[in-house]
């Protein structure tokens, strides 16, 4: 299917995102934070998405998003926050959010549905 990098500094949760997504087919890079995410972002050229939280420790999902779409331009992301009131979409085109705690099956059909399948 689609070549996702998940980053998430809370193992746990990361754990569960990219169990998820591998369940449903996908090729899953993990990251546990920006930094590191970045490296990845360098190293992939097919990737297909990012999803990523908001608020992480050295660089928050907005800085990596930003900094992702200078090496890919145009690449989509979708932020995972537990904070109400984050206004992505109308910062950055292609992005959407997606509100912590959901469902497993809501984050597959966020995927699929920005990634049109």
């Amino acid at each position: 299917m689609a070549k996702i990098l998940a980053v998430e500094d809370e193992a746990l949760v990361r754990m569960l995102i990219v169990e998820t997504l591998v369940d449903a087919g996908h090729d899953v890079l993990e990251a546990s934070d920006g930094d590191q995410a970045l490296v990845i972002v360098n190293k992939t050229p097919n990737l297909d998405l990012i999803v990523t939280d908001v608020r992480m420790s050295k660089m928050d999902g907005f800085s990596l998003a930003q900094h992702a779409r200078e090496i890919k331009p145009g690449l989509p992301v979708l932020f995972m926050t537990g904070y109400m009131g984050t206004d992505v979409p109308s910062k950055m085109a292609g992005a959407k959010v997606m509100q912590k705690p959901f469902d497993p099956e809501d984050l597959i059909a966020a995927i699929n549905a920005m990634l049109g399948l």
